[in-house]
């Protein structure tokens, strides 16, 4: 399993993945679920992955052979909006569907793929879209600014709570991680290290992802803040008098 979570925010976008994997109990490993794709002072196209590892391997795999390429309707640093960014990966999607899910519904295995693509280029602000298996998609927006993939049901309450478009970027990388703790004390299908990105609005600075070992101090320090504060908020409240 995995947990992908992506912010968009007044100041910029906040892309985290974990990096397991696993085909069982001891078929155990970690890759990588984010993918940065960049042009320095123009365009930075963030990329995060889950489901299927061979379908969404495939498809990033795609996009990167796609860069070079003349077609504007393929090559992300061809694209002239991040809406047609969102259309690529979509086409990538559908490419991979249309050579494999053949195979993998006569082997049993359903075509599971979901990816969440964000970024800026030149002249538009900072977008951000969930791309569903079938390739199409839906944008965030102030109302909705975050997306989730993968196993998102014990991190999504604290973003509910606290994301905001008007967070900064430190805290919304914080409350990100805040985020990732929840899910690994209550799912061990999803496992450190995590990458997280941070992206600051138009600065076209191509973002170098951050890789958090479980062991690293402020993840930590994180983990033992919030697990103590919220330990302490529920000895303050009062029992119910029935």
């Amino acid at each position: 399993m995995t947990y992908c979570v992506a912010m968009l925010l007044d100041d910029g976008l906040v892309f985290g993945a974990d990096t397991r994997t696993n085909a069982g109990v001891d078929q155990i490993a970690s890759v990588r679920k984010l993918s940065v794709f960049g042009w320095p002072g123009e365009r930075v196209v963030m990329l995060l992955s889950s489901g299927n590892l061979a379908i969404t391997q495939a498809a990033v795999t795609l996009l990167t052979e796609w860069l070079d390429g003349e077609d504007e309707e393929c090559s992300l640093y061809k694209a002239r909006t991040m809406f047609r960014v969102a259309r690529i990966v979509g086409r990538a999607v559908r490419a991979v569907h249309a050579e494999d899910a053949e195979h993998l519904r006569q082997h049993n295995t359903d075509f599971s793929a979901s990816l969440i693509v964000g970024g800026q280029i030149r002249g538009e602000p900072p977008r951000l879209f969930s791309v569903y298996a079938a390739g199409n998609f839906i944008e965030a927006s102030a109302m909705t600014p975050y997306f989730q993939s993968g196993e998102v049901k014990y991190g999504k309450p604290i973003l509910d709570r606290i994301l905001t478009p008007q967070l900064g970027l430190g805290a919304a990388a914080k409350l990100a991680l805040i985020s990732f703790d929840s899910t690994l004390r209550s799912n061990i299908s999803v496992g450190p290290p995590i990458d997280l990105a941070c992206y600051r609005r138009d600065s076209f600075a191509v973002p170098d992802p951050v890789r958090i070992a479980e062991d690293d101090a402020y993840f930590q320090a994180v983990r033992r803040v919030w697990n103590d504060g919220l330990i302490r908020v529920f000895a303050g409240i009062d029992d119910p008098a029935f």
